[in-house]
């Protein structure tokens, strides 16, 4: 199955969303610990830990299987946003895939950038069978949770307690989108 890749207009010039290659192990990094740093709250994964993994580990990431895909926001070579999708390996959990990591730089933020990484893995899901993507995202990261909803995601529940940062708890909203496979 090829890659699904895309060339957006915005008014910023062209962007190209497109499935991540081991040669972005750096840039990856990179990104991912802008991520991590920047928005504390808005991951489960942490920037300490992320900082002290040797390339292999970055690479590793890259180095994908069947079951999951990252894509990437690309502008002038330089990666500017991502997420990550990870499909069910289970025959009992075949049907389902996670969303995770949906970010796009502060100063690229507006282009609706999120909604076409979103798409794009969710189109990457749909031809792998996939009938429901989830995702958790912090009950007080707003403009992902319309960035969500303008994807097609409802929230079905709340995780209380989902990530605790800096002595301090936050809640999750579980939302979930059915997709109809081709």
């Amino acid at each position: 199955m090829q890659p699904i890749n895309q060339t957006i207009q915005t008014s910023r010039g062209s962007i190209t969303i497109r499935a991540a290659a081991l040669s972005d192990a750096a840039p990856f990094r990179e990104l991912r610990l802008h991520a991590l740093q920047n928005a504390p709250t808005a991951f489960s994964a942490d920037y300490q830990f992320n900082l002290a993994q040797p390339m292999t580990y970055w690479e590793g990431r890259l180095n994908f299987d069947e079951y999951g895909m990252i894509f990437f926001a690309v502008h002038e070579r330089q990666l500017i946003g991502m997420t990550g999708i990870r499909q069910g390996e289970s025959p009992k959990t075949h049907h389902s895939a996670i969303l995770w990591g949906v970010y796009v730089r502060p100063e690229w933020r507006g282009l609706n950038l999120g909604d076409a990484l979103i798409e794009t893995s969710t189109e990457w899901a749909r031809a792998r069978q996939v009938e429901i993507l989830k995702l958790g995202v912090v009950t007080t990261n707003t403009s992902a949770v319309r960035c969500y909803e303008r994807c097609g995601f409802i929230t079905y529940g709340t995780e209380p307690r989902g990530i605790l940062y800096d002595g301090q708890y936050y809640n999750e909203f579980l939302m979930a989108r059915t997709i109809k496979p081709t």
